[in-house]
């Protein structure tokens, strides 16, 4: 599969805006419905559509009425959002500090909102929920956020009769939890990950049966370990059924010892229904940026990314994951072929799978290190900016702070050594987060020196380069793109570069 960034030639009309906490559906096969999200300390209410098949992007113009007299649901973000046949259903939601338990219903065919009144176990106000198709009639959803407590209930919503029931469970259950998918899969709903009742964030998959009528099975919950690269802890993700498999991307994790900092994650991994195991997807280009909050569709063979939330940046990009065979693929200038001895990586941590073909000139730094240290590097990946030691700010600050109080003098080169000399003797546990941005640079920097002196000393010189085939933290441009468990792995490549 291939990222490429969405360009002004795959669309018409106005794209939305950038935002997270959105909901973006597949109405039928003919448009993606985005519906309102977070943005600029504002919450959203407005509707975006993607016409499929003129590939086009327009904003309808909506009748209807609500109990307090407004056309459709009031600004939002953390809702949930599921579509039957034409119609798109909203529940639920968060708007400032206030929870929304109200219901709408959108008809796509006349862009008319309704404000349902609905009967029987209706469920509490709540945020982060997660919510599914059963069949062409009714809904599931499972869990959320009340601004007081987790939840673990599940309800079903009958959308001809609009009657919600609260689903009686028995025996072993989820933690609850918020921030987690919920995809139905043939008889099964299949709930992943989340943020739990204790605040941690988890990575568990659980299967629930007993929703489809016709099967009269007894409502119960099994927990799967399925085996495979299973995903890290993460809430906020997206999983999007897309043929034998799930695609699960991106989310929000911690990482460090005690869960000390964030991590955004921009990995592709599949649950594969057919052999029943997670697998890592191997992508090539540059993927996007890590995020949460974001929302990926369906789209035939593709998959549109959207939006999203990495901490800092609220994003408004538009990406495309397609087959290699895609026509999108192939117009895609940053595709470049392999000559015959280069070789493919695939990188450990999920983030990407690049082919580069060598079209540098001989004496190009880049092309030299990948032949001698076997790593692959293109161009559009190595956008890096690695400055000198002595001009790093970031390093030089950190190490007069760390190391200043035990040297005479400020010297630059002296600080950074004893800085580099105490991550020599640390462990990934003591890292602390301000640490990971300067330690990344100075790891890349030191690849760059050590083939510096294979260079100037010829081929015949030893190097700690040469014991080790791929250097697998060389090609990231930020330390938002590590994993909780490549800090480890990161820093004992370090400690051989620098021994």
């Amino acid at each position: 599969m291939h990222w490429v960034k969405a360009d002004d030639l795959d669309f018409g009309g106005n794209p939305p805006l950038g935002r997270s906490g959105h909901t973006a559906v597949n109405v039928g096969k003919s448009k993606v419905v985005v519906f309102g999200g977070f943005a600029d300390k504002r919450f959203l209410d407005d509707i975006a559509v993607y016409d499929i098949e003129n590939r086009l992007w327009f904003t309808p113009e909506c009748t209807g009425s609500g109990s307090d007299g407004q056309v459709g649901p009031s600004p939002r973000a953390f809702h949930v959002a599921v579509a039957i046949d034409c119609n798109m259903f909203i529940f639920g939601g968060r708007s400032g500090n206030k929870r929304m338990g109200d219901f709408w219903m959108l008809d796509t065919d006349i862009w008319q909102w309704s404000e349902l009144t609905s009967y029987g176990d209706l469920p509490s106000l709540r945020e982060f929920a997660a919510a599914s198709a059963i069949g062409n009639r009714k809904i599931v959803m499972y869990g959320g956020w009340d601004g007081k407590k987790w939840l673990s209930d599940v309800y079903i919503l009958d959308t001809i009769s609009l009657e919600w029931t609260e689903l009686s469970i028995t025996g072993s259950v989820p933690q609850p939890r918020c921030g987690h998918s919920a995809t139905m899969v043939e008889k099964r709903l299949l709930i992943f990950g989340g943020r739990g009742g204790g605040g941690p964030i988890m990575s568990d998959l659980w299967a629930l049966k007993g929703l489809i009528d016709e099967e009269n099975e007894t409502p119960g919950w099994t927990q799967l370990k399925l085996p495979g690269q299973n995903p890290s802890p993460r809430c906020g993700h997206t999983v999007t059924s897309g043929g034998h498999y799930l695609l699960l991307f991106g989310g929000h994790g911690t990482g460090g010892w005690l869960s000390r900092y964030d991590i955004y994650h921009n990995d592709c991994i599949i649950l594969d229904r057919v052999s029943v195991q997670w697998k890592r997807l191997a992508t090539s280009n540059d993927p996007p940026a890590a995020r949460a909050y974001h929302s990926m569709t369906s789209i035939g063979s593709r998959y549109l990314l959207f939006g999203g939330f990495d901490g800092k940046t609220t994003f408004g990009d538009l990406w495309w994951l397609v087959p290699e065979d895609d026509p999108i693929a192939k117009r895609s200038p940053s595709i470049p072929s392999a000559p015959p001895e280069s070789q493919s990586v695939t990188v450990s941590d999920g983030l990407a799978e690049s082919s580069l073909k060598e079209n540098q000139i001989e004496q190009s730094p880049l092309v030299e290190l990948q032949k001698r240290i076997g790593i692959m590097i293109s161009s559009s990946n190595f956008q890096v900016n690695l400055v000198d030691e002595v001009d790093d700010k970031e390093l030089f600050e950190l190490s007069s702070r760390l190391a200043g109080e035990s040297l005479p003098t400020r010297d630059h080169l002296a600080c950074i050594q004893a800085l580099r000399d105490r991550w020599k003797k640390s462990s990934a546990s003591s890292i602390q987060l301000q640490e990971l941005g300067p330690l990344l640079r100075d790891y890349q920097r030191l690849i760059i020196h050590h083939l510096g002196n294979l260079r100037s000393d010829g081929p015949s010189t030893k190097s700690n380069l040469t014991g080790q085939k791929v250097h697998r933290y060389f090609h990231l441009k930020s330390a938002s793109q590590l994993r909780m468990d490549d800090i480890p792995k990161l820093l004992d490549e370090y400690k051989r570069l620098v021994s």
